[in-house]
């Protein structure tokens, strides 16, 4: 097996291709147990921490869970029998990306506190050379991208936030050295950081401003421990966490609609009035303020028992007035009110539509994907890209799901990626790369099904500036697994390699 080590010689052994994995989140970490299984040990994971985990290391901020129940967010060949509840929190799910790194074997595989910035196709080697922040290269036969979605933090641009005298920090890089209490604090944006963090901290601070550009829908969570007996059951019965991750997949499926003519979507409305009504019974005005004018589903759907009450408290402003500007002592909104603050958190959200903006990529003949995906990014089955040879993406354009867990969208990912690996190690091919006629006619045919989407009904990470929907998958998350089933080899140009190989 090969260590990780500063430099690597291009090379082919007797497992097959070299292969480097961008990211040890849970795609990385499914993406590396599927190598192993299928026999490939050549392969080294890149990641810019210190650890394992992704977005689940990244995000500490206070109340930060999963959106997803337990079972469902998680892989089927490492089921945790032992979730303590329904929606687990970071610490928990950081702690099961963790066991799968120990459970597997991948911890020698790990290439930990090395941020890949660079990756270009040598066309006359037919591999590609990476070069890291540090200033290492390495080369790979065949490089998986599984830098997902929610990886770099978007900053607004608030004119002054620079000169604000205060602490200011991105829920994504929560500052936990700076104590809340007491505190006047402005939250900017109210995605699903914000949903999570704002009614945990609201119990220290003074007061808590909450600046609002557009309300989200908001559903009960139904958040609850499992009981001793559940989880027994989970451990010793057998199929029976299995049956019950099925049940929730098959429940959210169900449950969701992206149709906006469908009579789902409206019933889902229903569930948020209904909640808000409960929850707020005696403020219209902020009621009306809490209540989306886009349909739901449009921006993503935010489950929570908390979010409401923490804004009906008395301690609590919803600012639904437009920031002018950041001043040195506040923030001042267009119809020139200024709230003195000590600190601004910034619950703003991702770069979620920018695929691979961390890395700059060159493929075939020097083309760069950056300039390819301008107008939105796009793959076959979200995974290749026409003049990208040897390139894979998962959790890539198109393959965000209306409802359901990624998870399930990553593990089949893997499979598809590794029956690639395995063709090309068997058939001695030096690259793979998806022909341009299907890769188009797959993205005309996912286009197409976004008509009379929710999606298409405001603006979200979900579209591109010139309206494409970029992320979202508009058919079940089973659909997926369907599609991507096999590989068809034949959707893919090839060319044998000169050197010997052998199958693995």
């Amino acid at each position: 097996m090969m260590a990780p080590r500063p430099t690597w010689p291009h090379r082919r052994t007797p497992q097959g291709p070299t292969i480097g994995v961008l990211g040890a989140s849970a795609g990385g970490l499914a993406m590396g147990v599927r190598l192993k299984r299928a026999g490939f040990h050549d392969f080294v994971i890149f990641e810019k921490s210190a650890g394992v985990g992704g977005t689940w290391r990244d995000n500490t901020y206070p109340g930060a869970a999963c959106d997803i129940m337990s079972h469902l967010y998680s892989f089927s060949f490492a089921p945790n029998p032992a979730w303590s509840r329904t929606y687990a929190d970071q610490p928990e799910i950081l702690a099961y990306l963790e066991s799968i790194a120990d459970r597997f074997g991948l911890r020698p595989h790990l290439r930990l506190a090395t941020a890949v910035t660079e990756a270009r196709w040598d066309d006359d080697a037919n591999h590609w050379r990476l070069h890291t922040e540090s200033g290492e290269s390495h080369h790979v036969d065949i490089l998986i991208s599984a830098l997902g979605m929610l990886n770099l933090p978007a900053v607004p641009n608030l004119v002054g936030l620079d000169g604000f005298a205060g602490n200011v920090f991105h829920s994504a890089r929560w500052d936990h050295d700076h104590d809340l209490a007491g505190k006047r604090v402005a939250v900017v944006g109210t995605g699903a950081s914000a949903v999570q963090f704002v009614p945990e901290i609201v119990e220290r601070t003074e007061r808590v401003h909450v600046f609002q550009r557009s309300p989200a829908w908001i559903v009960p969570k139904l958040l609850r421990p499992y009981t001793p007996e559940e989880i027994r059951r989970f451990r010793t019965v057998p199929g029976a966490g299995r049956r019950h991750r099925w049940q929730i997949l098959a429940q959210l499926e169900r449950n969701t609609s992206i149709h906006t003519a469908d009579a789902r979507t409206a019933e889902r409305e229903n569930w948020h009035h209904g909640h808000l009504r409960r929850q707020i019974p005696d403020d219209p005005d902020l009621r009306a303020a809490l209540t989306p004018d886009y349909p739901i589903g449009c921006k993503r759907l935010l489950p929570s028992d908390t979010w409401f009450p923490a804004l009906a408290r008395p301690d609590v402003e919803l600012v639904t007035t437009g920031i002018e500007r950041v001043t040195r002592s506040g923030v001042r909104t267009v119809d020139g009110r200024e709230r003195e603050v000590d600190t601004i958190i910034l619950g703003t959200g991702f770069r979620a539509g920018e695929y691979l903006a961390a890395v700059d990529v060159f493929g075939r003949d020097g083309r760069r994907l950056r300039d390819d995906w301008r107008d939105g990014a796009q793959a076959y089955l979200g995974m290749a890209v026409a003049g990208y040879p040897n390139l894979f993406v998962m959790y890539g354009p198109n393959t965000n799901q209306g409802g359901g867990s990624i998870l399930f969208v990553l593990e089949a990912q893997a499979r598809y990626i590794t029956a690639a690996v395995r063709a090309m190690a068997r058939r001695r091919l030096a690259h793979v790369e998806v022909r341009r006629e299907i890769q188009d006619a797959f993205n005309a045919r996912i286009q197409q099904a976004m008509d009379g989407t929710v999606w298409q009904g405001c603006d979200s990470y979900f579209r591109a500036p010139n309206g494409r929907i970029t992320t979202q998958w508009p058919y079940p998350a089973r659909r997926y697994w369907w599609e991507t089933r096999r590989l068809r080899l034949g959707d893919y140009r090839t060319t044998r390699t000169p050197h010997p190989g052998a199958s693995a």
